[in-house]
């Protein structure tokens, strides 16, 4: 090999080292491994930045705001409700969470998928008191099982689709012809993770996501009119079992159902009072159909999904001190809203306006933004903190942001439209139909996630160029030997290894060549071979940098790189078993 490609496998093998060693993340060591290339001359500027020009990481940037307008009115909350359910066993989870996205991903593009379902298993992990970290990997093996089973799943089946159309002498390949080795892996890898995934999967998330505020609300919710809870049951409107959080007792015209049953069926106008911890109620605001039932809210000029809610804490000289909430005017004197009041860590009791307010006191309240950074610099108050997540969502946009993904869905699976120009409009839709918000937008962008993923390009750019890819599957094809079975096997692990540290097009593209040569001096049928190179560049389970869907759960699920081994390893060895024995039946030497 040359001093170049000597330097970039030296490189290459340094970041992998870094990223199983150490807990930096993974954004900055794969910029420390392209920053290096660029000193050492291996790469210039323009050829390692190449990356963040690329279609794949632009198209992922997107998605970004298409989630951002699914996420902000009330999608992935039913998302979650509907088809995921409630959790039993563990392995009836995982089969109801990557059986339908396996489904999906064998027609539609695996990225939006798990771009989508990224946020809706994330807010289900949390509700339902289970570790998101057992669940996050298995979304995104579940696309990429999927994904291998039809030519358009994936990217890379269509790459070498055209490579191998490109010779006149190659039978063409059907759309579903890969489906002989792609659903025994998807069968397999299913089975494995369901199987193995409990004790292979980590879990360093505790049950409750946060145990750091334990202050104590009392919240009253009322059910508006045509509510699509009206008339369902407790449990079946999923306010069983939230977080740190319980339903007290509903007020009913003038009655109180205290110790309520899960098949109380709700009606309009009911009051429905809440205990629980101050991250919990966001969960409330997540709900169609209630509204806290505070009688000046609904006074509040701006729209609920425009408000935030915030924690404050009044100062000792406060005007309000030793009034009740109702005296205290609240909407008068801050354009503001209490929801709900702690004292001491605990509820305070009894109606929401005729609580008396004491020194040290904590107020829930509603309010603008605006308002929000008008009480952090007014005198009345010495703490004023936001509750994430607890923006009320624009429930009445839900059924036109599922238009709008759905058409994104159909454009690119469909109409022939590339996928980041149908991401593109979708985005644009999403704003303009008031979805979402440009705001909103950049902070959901994960700027981790598109930095490593525009690293990792540029790296596996050096390892082609700098000739040390070709060197190394030349070397190891030559291995094999003059056995087409051992061939076969060489092609897949080889390949299987570039699509971990390069990215998987071209790790196909190049091993494309390697193996049309060695099934030409074998003088054996080279369609196996191609097949083999289908899977074994679409199944990367090995590392995080393989495959974007992986990259895109890596911060999510809080894993680390050894995680990612640990499962990954012996699930490309039965992928690389199944398909090298089944590959030569279907499509023999």
């Amino acid at each position: 090999m040359p001093l170049e490609a000597w330097m970039t496998t030296a490189v290459v093998l340094a970041v992998l080292v870094s990223l199983a060693a150490t807990r930096h993340g993974p954004d900055l060591i794969l910029m420390a491994g392209l920053t290096l290339l660029i000193v050492l001359g291996v790469l210039s500027p323009q050829q390692a930045f190449s990356g963040f020009a690329s279609t794949g990481l632009a198209t992922v940037g997107v998605l970004y705001a298409v989630v951002s307008g699914v996420t902000e009115t009330g999608g992935v909350y039913a998302v979650a409700q509907r088809a995921l359910g409630r959790p039993r066993a563990e392995r009836v989870t995982l089969l109801r969470l990557m059986l339908p996205v396996s489904a999906a991903s064998a027609f539609l593009n695996n990225t939006p998928v798990v771009a989508m379902l990224i946020p809706a298993v994330q807010d289900w992990a949390r509700r339902n008191r289970l570790s998101v970290s057992k669940l996050m990997i298995p979304l995104s093996y579940a696309a990429i099982f999927g994904g291998a089973c039809t030519i358009i799943g994936t990217s890379t089946n269509l790459v070498v689709a055209g490579l191998a159309a490109e010779d006149p002498s190659l039978p063409a390949i059907g759309f579903f012809e890969v489906i002989w080795v792609g659903l025994p892996g998807l069968i397999l890898g299913t089975a494995f993770v369901l199987f193995f995934g409990g004790r292979l999967l980590p879990d360093r998330q505790s049950p409750l996501t946060d145990q750091g505020n334990l202050k104590e609300y009392s919240v009253e919710l009322l059910v508006e009119p045509q509510a699509a809870v009206a008339g369902r049951t407790i449990e079946e409107a999923g306010l069983r079992h939230l977080p740190g959080l319980y339903l007290a007792a509903i007020e009913r015209g003038a009655s109180i159902l205290p110790a309520v049953a899960p098949s109380e069926k709700l009606q309009a106008g009911d009051r429905l009072m809440f205990v629980g911890k101050v991250d919990s109620i966001a969960d409330l605001y997540k709900i169609r159909g209630l509204t806290p039932a505070a009688d000046q809210i609904f006074k509040l000029d701006s729209p609920r999904h425009e408000r935030v809610v915030f924690e404050a804490v009044p100062a000792s000289d406060s005007p309000f001190l030793g009034k009740t909430i109702r005296e205290a005017r609240f909407r008068t004197r801050y354009e503001a809203v209490v929801i709900a009041v702690a004292r001491g860590g605990k509820r305070v009791p009894g109606k929401i306006g005729d609580i008396v307010l004491s020194l040290g006191d904590t107020l829930l309240l509603e309010a603008r933004p605006a308002v929000l950074e008008r009480c952090r610099n007014a005198r009345d108050f010495l703490l004023v903190s936001a509750l994430d997540g607890a923006t009320p969502p624009r429930h009445a946009r839900a059924g036109v942001a599922g238009l709008i993904v759905l058409g994104m869905v159909v454009a690119a699976a469909f109409g022939g439209a590339p996928m980041l120009a149908a991401a593109l409009v979708a985005a644009g839709l999403m704003l303009l139909t008031g979805c979402t918000s440009a705001s909103k937008i950049r902070a959901t962008i994960d700027w981790q996630v598109l930095i490593t993923i525009g690293a990792a390009i540029g790296i596996g750019q050096a390892l082609e160029q700098s000739g040390a890819a070709a060197a190394i599957a030349g070397f190891w094809i030559g291995v094999a030997g003059a056995n087409p079975w051992v061939a076969l096997l060489a092609v897949y692990l080889v390949t299987s290894l570039f699509t971990e540290v390069i990215t998987n097009n071209a790790a196909a593209v190049l091993m494309f060549s390697v193996a049309e040569a060695t099934a030409a001096s074998l003088a054996v049928s080279f369609m196996p071979f191609i097949f083999v190179i289908m899977m074994a560049a679409s199944a990367s389970f090995a590392t995080p940098i393989g495959y974007q869907t992986n990259l895109m759960v890596y911060g999510p699920g809080g894993y680390r790189f050894s995680d990612f081994l640990r499962i990954g390893v012996p699930l490309n060895l039965l992928f690389a078993a199944a398909t090298v024995l089944i590959a030569p039946l279907v499509w023999p030497f």
